[in-house]
């Protein structure tokens, strides 16, 4: 009898995941935990609204009226969308505020004059004069004038925060700042190919200072308008373009400096900071799509011309009387005049982002209605007695409050409007009680939502410098690095120029 042996072959080494795989199974999980994250926060923040509204509720106090009570329910449903749901923030506003009309607790002339309200055709005027100095080439020679004067990383870093704190003047939204000085970085990093943690502080330095300037301005966001539109509804007074650069300019330029600071300690080692550097305009120049060297082009002479003409008309205001949503349309119209402009006004046109003027009308509509139905007092009567208890700390603690609650917002709602349309109204209502002045508080509030670093999806200049033509720039961990020491500093300097520069500026906290 013969032997029959049986040959086997032992099963093949499972495969190694190759880099790829780890790589995008640690974005995975990353995203994972972010995810994690903002729903803690949201649920947190849900938690104290509905504590709020069940301690207004218990409080004795005259009773809500049929429409506050639906303002309030419409309300706290927007609010919920925009931080449970992926539904388009301007779809939510929109929805809300038709809801309010068809209930009959708004009418339907209050809905659409928002359209008509003069921030909105400011807003309008303004990216129309930012599209002409855009095309003119402006920017980027003047940026570029003045990051050629850089011989360490250090100054380069604070003399990009200089420059970036002026596009606050010409372009009026963080996104649109971030578009225009994307070129620009896209040609430092080719200049500094050498030294890349150069190039990843440059990458973060960037949006983290477009948010945290864009205070500088009246015009630097969206969330500026309606906070002085609410203000101006709920107390017959708000900002204009001088008061808002009087108390807004200072705070912006410290933020700013200070941000650029920790930057560079954060993501460059003490040898890197020693380097000697030499950008000159010509290396610029083969990276960027328009000149930056040699004399003014006649284009940008009258895109020059034309963006101080309108800084001074606004800032001089009370010597001459023109509204400055006519002074912007006057601008606009001279932008994209056939022999003075630098663009045409149907390309200008196309470059507004309307989606974003929808959201502000809808919001100031909502805003509004807090606070005409009532809703807000009422929210906030209710609220008030645990304040009160306070005895003389409830002043300054509120503020306090405020500006905490004003920088965390952003971790549950992602738009700095739809932040301001829901924390200005209560904020407004709760401030004189408790002897805040609540123009001040308004624009502490603003102030601090400026603070919006934490995730990419945070920002649209956060999200757009994460990854630039497919190579990573940051991760999140590095954001949530750099929010571990930018969100205590900006906390502290809002709290001090409130208590100590704005008070002394005509800007008093305390009443």
């Amino acid at each position: 009898m013969s032997a029959v042996y049986y040959s086997t072959t032992p099963p093949p080494p499972a495969p190694k995941p190759s880099p790829d795989a780890s790589s995008r199974a640690g974005k995975t999980r990353q995203a994972a935990r972010k995810a994690l994250l903002v729903r803690s926060a949201a649920a947190l923040a849900g938690i104290v609204v509905s504590a709020l509204i069940v301690t207004a509720a218990v409080q004795p106090q005259s009773a809500l009226s049929p429409q506050g009570a639906i303002t309030l329910v419409v309300f706290v449903l927007a609010v919920w969308l925009w931080v449970f749901t992926s539904i388009d923030d301007t779809y939510v506003a929109l929805g809300a505020a038709t809801v309010l009309v068809l209930t009959g607790t708004m009418d339907t002339s209050a809905l659409f004059s928002t359209l008509g309200e003069e921030t909105i055709w400011l807003l309008l005027a303004a990216f129309v004069i930012a599209a002409a100095v855009s095309a003119s080439g402006l920017a980027n020679r003047g940026a570029t004038f003045i990051i050629t004067g850089a011989s360490t990383p250090r100054q380069l870093v604070h003399l990009v925060t200089l420059a970036l704190v002026v596009t606050t003047f010409a372009v009026p939204s963080t996104s649109g700042r971030a578009a225009l000085a994307l070129p620009v970085f896209l040609a430092l990093r080719q200049v500094l190919t050498d030294h890349p943690p150069l190039v990843k502080t440059l990458a973060i330095l960037f949006p983290s200072v477009i948010l945290l300037s864009a205070v500088g301005s009246f015009l630097g966001a969206g969330a500026h308008l309606i906070t002085s539109q609410i203000l101006e509804t709920a107390t017959g007074s708000g900002f204009d373009f001088a008061t808002w650069l009087l108390y807004g300019l200072p705070l912006a330029l410290v933020a700013s400096h200070i941000c650029a600071e920790i930057v560079l300690r954060l993501f460059t080692r003490p040898e890197d900071r020693k380097i000697s550097l030499s950008v000159s305009a010509q290396d610029l120049e083969r990276h960027s799509d328009t000149p930056v060297t040699g004399p003014l082009t006649v284009a940008e002479s009258r895109a020059a011309l034309l963006l101080g003409a309108v800084i001074v008309l606004w800032c001089t205001e009370p010597l001459h009387g023109l509204d400055p949503a006519l002074v912007a349309l006057i601008g606009a119209l001279v932008a994209a005049s056939p022999s003075y402009g630098s663009v045409k006004l149907a390309s200008a046109l196309k470059s507004v982002p309307w989606s974003l003027l929808l959201f502000m009308a809808a919001t100031l509509a909502l805003g509004n209605a807090l606070i005409s139905t009532g809703a807000a007092d009422w929210l906030a009567g209710g609220a008030l007695t645990p304040i009160q208890a306070l005895g003389a700390a409830a002043a300054p603690l509120f503020v306090v409050a405020v500006v905490l609650i004003s920088t965390l917002a952003h971790l549950v709602i992602q738009s700095r409007s739809a932040r301001s349309a829901v924390l200005i109204p209560i904020v407004i209502a709760l401030s004189p009680a408790v002897g805040v002045n609540p123009i001040a508080a308004a624009f502490a509030s603003t102030a601090a939502a400026g603070f919006c670093h934490t995730l990419t999806s945070s920002a649209k200049p956060v999200a757009m410098f994460a990854a630039v033509d497919g190579i990573d720039t940051y991760t999140p961990r590095d954001l949530l690095r750099l929010s571990a020491f930018l969100a205590p500093v900006n906390v502290v300097l809002v709290l001090g120029f409130s208590f100590t520069l704005w008070p002394l500026m005509g800007l008093p906290v305390l009443d």
